[in-house]
């Protein structure tokens, strides 16, 4: 090849380079945002390249240098002001329905409740799940259930979903009892060595007792090889949540947060790896990795979905790391809330306590039982309302979609703010910023004007598959905790939602503990 044909050949390569940059930063950008100001559609004027990031951090740290000093010593559970003020802001200046961006990342917040209805609710394939989630964070998703679209999401669900239906998980209770008596044996032995009364940082051990659940749930015998992957997994949550989604070629650079990134990615990838070979050398197992690995082979050949063995991999990778994040996590972090919640409450404490030891008698909840804690149930739902751990339901449209005569264009993403309108008291009423499980007594029909404003777990098609295994989990360990100790909130408890990834106890939750 001459010189002059090579220089051609690196001059295209530049040129094309650039029209797609400008591309991606400028003209879909653009696009999409023009077609829905057409709409009489608005929302902040976006940066061509951090789109409305630093509007947003600028708001953040303005609230934050408004709060007052012992923010610590004061429990206010209207908390969204404080994490998401440019969303209160924007959403007063624009109304319920606004454009912004983060990053090159358009989207469409929507906290109109009959389009959130329409959103929710549609069961077409024409809306997915935001490419941002397989790509800025596919470290830790993949094209799991969690992060994947149309086809394949349709037929992850379809393997997963079954296996986590209430008949099964009632199968696990046993399992789930024997795992939170080990970690309340330790918190017995703490209070032992201290004497009458202890104050235990309850954060980690949950976080370790869920891993314990769902690894045993998830992986069988080789359960202990599971908790070194959560290990991981938290290591790389952490990572990913100071990391920017939608900035272009941000995730590509070899800074420290990235090499971090990667060195985890790969090393929890191998680690999956090896468990899967180890299992399929020494056979079945009754668990959900043998599932996904039966809906992996199933799938072979059949609607080419998996045309390939790396694809498989990747099939049974990205669902292990999905099911480990989300069947760990969130139901840890619930527990946390609602202990501290109890601990505060000491009125509902004392119900919750009374209504378990009735049920239960020797307080050891068993599968039939579950059913008929209902004052229990009622705190968790109205944690749940107060600190869902989720703090947005996004979607993106996968084609042109009309919503409530909304012309939705392809590839704009949507944003619900699930925190937001379960506090919202047009919705929930003028209590809808304190703890009152009693809204719940009739069920969620009953507790808010739009039953659909509770979405915790989200609702519709996409509906978490796994919120009988974390109800469950959650009934069975707070039964158990609130027969054995009797607990309230220490003074070094400081009050601080933050939101990494999802929204979590700042400062961890810290209870003085005493033995029944």
């Amino acid at each position: 090849m001459s010189i002059a044909v090579e220089v051609v050949v690196a001059l295209g390569a530049v040129l094309f380079g650039l029209i797609h940059f400008l591309h991606v930063l400028v003209l879909k950008p653009r696009s999409l945002r023009s077609k829905l100001h057409k709409q009489g559609i608005h929302g902040p004027s976006p940066h061509f390249y951090f789109g409305n990031i630093q509007q947003q951090e600028s708001q953040a740290k303005h609230k934050q240098e408004e709060e007052d000093e012992d923010v610590c010593v004061s429990i206010s559970h209207n908390w969204t002001s404080n994490l998401f003020p440019h969303i209160h802001k924007w959403r007063n200046q624009y109304g319920p329905i606004y454009l912004f961006s983060y990053g090159t990342i358009q989207w469409l917040m929507v906290a109109d409740m009959e389009m959130v209805k329409e959103i929710l609710l549609n069961t077409s394939l024409d809306l997915g799940k935001p490419s941002y989630l397989s790509k800025d964070m596919g470290p830790l998703l993949g094209q799991g259930i969690l992060s994947s679209s149309g086809p394949i999401w349709a037929h992850q669900r379809k393997i997963i979903a079954p296996e986590l239906y209430l008949d099964k998980v009632k199968a696990m209770v046993d399992q789930i009892v024997d795992s939170t008596n080990i970690m309340l044996r330790s918190w017995e032995s703490i209070i032992e060595r201290d004497g009458i009364v202890s104050e235990i940082k309850i954060d980690e051990d949950l976080r370790s007792l869920s891993a314990d659940i769902i690894s045993r749930a998830c992986f069988g015998s080789n359960y202990v090889q599971g908790k070194e992957i959560f290990t991981k997994l938290r290591d790389l949550q952490k990572v990913l949540s100071k990391i920017y989604d939608g900035i272009p070629g941000f995730r590509y650079l070899p800074n420290k947060n990235n090499r971090q990134i990667w060195r985890l990615e790969k090393e929890i990838n191998s680690n999956i790896s090896k468990l899967v070979k180890q299992r399929q050398e020494e056979g079945r197992e009754q668990d959900l990795l043998q599932m996904i690995l039966d809906g992996a082979n199933n799938c072979e050949g059949s609607d080419g979905l998996l045309p390939n063995s790396v694809a498989r991999d990747r099939f049974i990778i990205d669902n292990c790391k999905n099911i480990f994040f989300a069947g760990h996590e969130t139901t840890a972090i619930t527990a946390s809330w609602c202990l501290m919640l109890l601990a505060t409450y000491q009125d509902w404490q004392d119900r919750a306590r009374a209504e378990v030891l009735e049920v239960c008698g020797n307080g050891i909840p068993d599968a039939s039982m579950l059913r008929s804690l209902k004052t229990l149930t009622m705190v968790i739902q109205e944690t749940l309302r107060l600190y869902p751990p989720s703090a947005f339901v996004v979607r993106t449209a996968l084609q042109n979609i009309n919503m409530k005569g909304i012309e939705v264009p392809k590839g704009m993403n949507i944003q619900i703010p699930i925190s937001i309108l379960q506090h919202d008291i047009d919705l929930w009423g003028p209590d809808a910023h304190k703890f009152n499980p009693e809204r719940f007594a009739n069920g969620v029909l009953g507790a808010c004007k739009i039953p659909q404003a509770y979405m915790p777990f989200g609702i519709g098609a996409r509906v978490c598959a796994g919120q009988h295994l974390a109800m469950i989990e959650l009934k069975v360990i707070l039964s158990l905790i609130l027969s054995k100790f009797r607990f309230s909130l220490s003074s070094s408890y400081c009050h601080s939602p933050a939101f990494r990834l999802v929204i979590v106890p700042g400062h961890g939750v810290v209870l003085k503990m005493t033995r029944i």
